[in-house]
């Protein structure tokens, strides 16, 4: 082979005459090579050694020098003669190595952040994934975090990240949109706070700077007074849009830094109040496979146009990530980066899932009742599938001197807010509630959760779970089932065995469902009889369902038919004067005194004076 070719194509014959347009295209190139291994060599005072050298010697240098080029620092052929010419050329061309050195770093810094990520149990995909926290000190060192928010995380006493802060954080603090999927309880509020007051920097007053948005007034609640615990120290204004918000405020004026509502509140103030978000830099839909479901589909359409600013950075959160709502996100957003933290769409491991058979609706509310007999470990949450089996369910329990509350949407916003309270505080034991507080709702140190009507979707069951065993605390989940729910059981079981608990075998090999709204009719949970104006009013109601109609036969009425038709017409029609003006005959008289005498009795004389003879 001609001068410069690599090691690697010794022997191998090339036939310059066939090729000779494309070898020609690489001489020029190969002369300036040529011409700069010449004045490195004079630069390192090796003039005569290149003077004095043969030809052949020329060819074993250069293909000792081309080993070295070919394969960038790295010996994969090992080769004593060659060491030594490498060592030197590495310490006469540093300049040469230093692209090489860079990639290296950024493979061992990509081989890094995989390890990390493996370890954690965390799962990206993306374009330039951002490297994952190691501890919240790198807010400071990597991203020029404030004093006060680092303070506030230590008085707040978050020591480490969780996993989902880990990567979540820097994703958005590098200006990435996000769509994030993670266990209850592993704290994706903080994940998506911290980066949006970072960001945020000091307070303005130009308008609505930031929109974070959640299904129910209770996470709102609780999301807006998270946000005023780590902005602590800087006055940020931070509101949550109520109706007394959105009835008299005027929103021609209104700003603030971090906006909070749930959809139908803020889609009002769009539309009745006018209110201004073309300058919202970051948008957060927490609960997001909530927000996606039909009813709240529009509003959440209208918001995210509403929301113009053409650099705003939108995000999304949630226990449970449906293929339909990951679709909706990737035709939302742009160059999003995917979080996934353990399985997609599981339960957390903390929680110790269990299955009890009661039979029926009588054996629940036994089994219940000798559970806590037994043993009740407060604070306890129960589940139920409406507000009117919460009702009764509350009304049997009040007789079992439990400190026992319920919450549906039936109250008042006042009253569940206080009723939230009391449970936290602890004067509360047991909390019965439908799946309005099943999302996002952090009550620390849940002991244990019922579900006492079966859950109706497998993510009804992940969230309402997800009350328990939150922060890494260990929790336990029991689940009642009766006859109807058997044939669901199956898509239960699946997330039960994906989080490590142990089902059994029979429920495995269960038929799978499709899942649907499944919300059975169910029998009565009170065990009270009715009184007697209870009985009056059902009848009442009945009769109110079944109006009286007109016989379908078209018969004609034989005489007994006609006689009973007379004496029920009689109840309906009152007897009326006549209409006529005619003076009656003496026939007439006659016949009206008849009928007088037979509803006026005789009756005896009501005087008490003597009667004598002629009087008689």
């Amino acid at each position: 082979m001609e001068k410069g070719t690599s090691f690697l194509f010794a022997g191998i014959h090339f036939n310059k005459k066939r090729f000779a347009t494309d070898f020609s295209r690489f001489e020029g190139k190969k002369e300036s090579e040529n011409v700069v291994e010449g004045l490195c060599s004079i630069g390192n005072g090796d003039l005569e050694v290149h003077e004095s050298s043969t030809s052949s010697d020329k060819r074993k240098r250069k293909r000792k020098a081309a080993t070295a080029e070919s394969v960038e620092g790295f010996s994969v052929f090992k080769d004593s003669k060659s060491t030594p010419a490498a060592s030197v050329n590495e310490e006469n061309h540093p300049s040469e190595n230093d692209p090489s050195e860079e990639k290296k770093e950024f493979y061992r810094k990509l081989e890094r952040d995989a390890l990390f990520r493996k370890k954690y149990n965390i799962h990206v995909s993306g374009n330039n994934v951002p490297s994952p926290l190691q501890n919240f000190g790198e807010l400071s060192t990597r991203y020029d975090c404030d004093s006060y928010l680092l303070n506030n995380l230590v008085e707040l006493g978050f020591k480490e990240p969780t996993p989902i802060q880990r990567q979540a954080i820097p994703v958005l603090l590098s200006g990435r949109e996000c769509f994030a999927c993670a266990p209850t309880g592993s704290g994706k509020t903080l994940a998506f706070v911290c980066p949006m007051l970072m960001k945020l920097k000091d307070p303005l007053k130009e308008g609505i700077r930031a929109v974070i948005l959640c299904p129910t007034r209770e996470l709102a609640s609780q999301t807006t007074r998270e946000c005023k615990k780590l902005a602590k120290g800087k006055k940020f204004r931070i509101k949550m849009v109520t109706k007394e918000v959105v009835r008299h405020a005027d929103f021609s004026k209104f700003s603030c830094d971090v906006l909070i509502s749930t959809p139908l509140r803020l889609r009002l103030a769009i539309r009745k109040k006018k209110i201004d978000l073309s300058r919202v830099e970051y948008l957060v839909l927490d609960e997001s496979d909530k927000l996606f479901e039909l009813g709240l589909l529009k509003q959440i359409d209208t918001i995210v146009k509403a929301c113009s600013n053409p650099s705003i950075v939108r995000s999304l959160f949630s226990a449970t990530l449906p293929d339909f709502v990951e679709d909706l996100a990737r035709s939302v957003m742009h160059d999003a980066v995917r979080v996934i933290v353990g399985r997609k769409n599981t339960a957390a491991e903390t929680v110790k899932q269990k299955l009890v058979f009661a039979g029926s609706e009588e054996g629940k509310l036994l089994a219940l009742c000798q559970s806590f007999s037994e043993s009740l470990n407060p604070p306890v949450l129960i589940f139920v599938q409406s507000k009117e089996r919460a009702k009764e369910l509350y009304g049997e329990l009040t007789f079992e001197n439990i400190r026992v509350s319920v919450i549906h949407s039936d109250l008042s916003q006042l009253e569940r807010e206080n009723v939230v309270d009391d449970f936290r505080a602890g004067k509360t034991w047991v909390l019965i509630a439908t799946d309005v507080i099943a999302r996002g709702m952090d009550f620390k140190g849940v002991n244990c959760v019922i579900n006492y009507d079966f859950p109706d979707s497998a993510a009804a069951y992940i969230h309402r779970i997800g009350r328990s065993g939150r922060a890494g605390r260990s929790g336990e989940a029991i689940t009642f089932y009766t006859d109807e729910d058997i044939p669901f059981l199956r898509n239960i079981a699946n997330v039960m065995s994906a989080s490590g608990c142990e089902v059994p075998s029979w429920i495995t090999e269960l038929r799978k469902m499709k899942w649907k709204k499944h919300r059975p009719k169910r029998d009565s949970i009170s065990t009270k009889p009715n009184d007697d104006g209870d009985a009056e009013l059902q009848k009442k109601k009945l009769k109110k369902r079944r109006p009286k109609r007109d016989s379908i036969s078209t018969k004609p009425n034989v005489d007994g038919d006609t006689e009973l038709q007379k004496k029920k017409s009689k109840k309906h029609k009152p007897k009326r004067d006549s209409i006529t003006m005619k003076p009656k005959d003496e026939g007439d008289t006659g016949l009206e005194k008849k009928k007088s005498k037979k509803h006026r009795h005789k009756r005896d004389s009501v005087s008490t004076k003597a009667v004598d003879d002629g009087e008689a």
